[in-house]
């Protein structure tokens, strides 16, 4: 099963911090989102690995928008 972690902002993707098919725990920080000049750590609210990225950095995204998939 996975589910989809999403953006809670609009801005543009700054960095990655994990790797596909890494172990992740809550609390750690998978991406980050730049908006109006403040990044913002996008982190893991579950136990997991992440499945895939659905964004790469320098993309622009929505509030809501789907991020990363967790399994």
């Amino acid at each position: 099963m996975t589910n989809a972690l999403k953006s809670p902002l609009s801005g543009r993707i700054v960095a990655l911090c994990a790797e596909p098919q890494s172990s992740v725990a809550p609390g750690d920080t998978l991406l980050i989102v730049e908006s109006m000049k403040m990044e913002i750590p996008v982190e893991a609210e579950a136990s997991g690995k992440v499945a895939k990225f659905l964004v790469e950095v320098g993309d622009d995204v929505t509030e809501g928008q789907a991020l990363v998939e967790l399994q």
